[in-house]
């Protein structure tokens, strides 16, 4: 696959999102100074994460399309492997998790040789089918239910669900390898805007929570801020790394904030019936990897679908 030689459009946004975090870190460096505390200092952890998840995201995506795709298949195998430790098993079915690791690279490779029929129907088909299978094989009924349901969500939503964020990447055809990257950088600045910004608003109007008992900090104000923020920010970027027109740059803003705090509660929802914060402590400030990726296991492919039945 060919080099990925940034337009200037896409250069432009990687150093507009550099200069967002430097003045952030300059704000939180003087708030530091003039009044330290917890608050503050659990801000910089995050700014500090975020520009390691930056230049690591960039490298991936601007080095070349295939480490683009072998490190979106590496996300999917941690995000994978974090919530299998923390999903109980049956001892007996845990074959069955080897099969699933399994089937990353080989997701991984229909991408690469863009075999979009197999694609599409591997995980949510075949792997489906087979996972129940192997529990089966093994001859343990108890937790049977437990065992592969788990399985198969985990499957869905971690391989599944995050692989669609590496098609983008040659959506548009591998001579287009550019633009499928552009594709890349809208939906997960987009989509992590939209947490930032439904945090932001959520602390600073919230008043009224939307699901108390999934997300008890999720607000009204919060979800509706961002949904309105994230659109507004569709809008300025498309015209630069999109193909899309006005009305479809509104629509995926929309879009995206949306599915993004669906798949935020959704995660939610998983940590409070295990009854924990965060589904790791692998990103300083941040938790878990499932706790990044949360919002882009709905956003993905969702996004996915839109770009590709109204553009490609």
């Amino acid at each position: 696959m060919n080099f990925n030689v940034l337009t200037d459009e896409v250069l432009y946004v990687l150093i507009g999102i550099i200069g967002i975090l430097v003045i952030s870190t300059a704000i939180t460096l003087v708030l530091k100074k003039k009044n330290p505390s917890h608050t503050v200092d659990e801000v910089m952890l995050r700014i500090k994460s975020w520009w390691v998840m930056f230049f690591i995201f960039t490298f991936a995506l601007v080095i070349h399309s295939t480490i683009s795709l072998i490190f979106m298949g590496i996300l999917s195998f941690l995000a994978l492997k974090e919530y299998f430790s923390l999903i109980p098993f049956n001892r007996a079915h845990r074959l069955v998790i080897f099969w699933s690791y399994i089937a990353i690279p080989i997701q991984f490779l229909f991408i690469y040789f863009e075999f979009y029929g197999m694609f599409i129907v591997f995980i949510p088909v075949y792997m489906f089918l087979l996972i129940p299978i192997q529990a089966i094989i093994v001859g343990e009924t108890k937790n049977f239910l437990q065992s592969v349901a788990s399985v198969q969500w985990g499957l869905m939503l971690m391989v599944f669900g995050l692989s669609h964020l590496a098609y983008l990447l040659v959506l548009p055809g591998k001579e287009n390898s550019v633009l499928g990257a552009g594709l890349v950088l809208f939906l997960v600045v987009l989509t992590q805007a939209n947490d930032v910004a439904q945090f932001l608003w959520g602390k600073t109007l919230g008043k009224r929570k939307i699901l108390p008992k999934v997300s008890p900090n999720k607000t009204w104000a919060g979800f509706f801020g961002g949904v309105l923020t994230t659109t507004v920010l569709a809008v300025l970027l498309a015209p630069l790394i999109t193909p899309f027109t006005l009305t479809g740059s509104i629509i995926a803003g929309l879009y995206i904030g949306l599915t993004g705090f669906i798949g935020d509660v959704n995660i939610s929802a998983l940590k409070r019936d295990l009854n924990i914060k965060d589904t790791s402590a692998i990103i300083p400030g941040h938790g878990g990897i499932l706790d990044r990726v949360d919002s882009l296991t709905y956003t993905a492919p969702l996004f996915f679908h839109f770009a590709r039945f109204f553009y490609f």
